[in-house]
């Protein structure tokens, strides 16, 4: 399984930004897939996460900016992030795993991860 993520760049303060994950070798239905952030000098910390069925989870400091989708005939996750913030600056990536429960979906732990794509946002 390879990840291929994409759609980082930069903005000001207040824009907007949608990152695409690309899942190759696997069936995207059978995976839980999550978005993942690392700002400098800051650990790896989870933004957004789907479900097999398509639940969604976001950290707090997200909620009501960003939305996570998923197609599963494209094998694409989508991260659609509104009114951005410099706090929000960070290589951002996505990340699959095929026996993720949803109770653990917040956790680094996940067998596959994209390479990152960088996001910043100036203010």
């Amino acid at each position: 399984v390879q990840l291929q993520a994409s759609g980082g760049g930069s903005v000001q303060t207040g824009g907007s930004l949608r990152l695409s994950c690309v899942v190759s070798g696997r069936a995207l239905r059978n995976y839980v897939v999550s978005w993942f952030r690392q700002a400098r000098e800051k650990e790896r910390e989870f933004v957004a996460g789907t479900s097999r069925g398509g639940h969604t989870y976001y950290t707090n400091s997200v909620k009501g900016r960003f939305t996570i989708s998923r197609d599963n005939a494209k094998n694409t996750v989508h991260l659609e992030m509104n009114s951005l913030e410099p706090d929000d600056t960070a290589v951002y990536y996505c990340a699959a795993d095929a026996r993720k429960i949803t109770s653990e979906i917040r956790s680094l732990i996940y067998d596959y991860w994209g390479q990152g794509t960088q996001v910043t946002v100036s203010s």
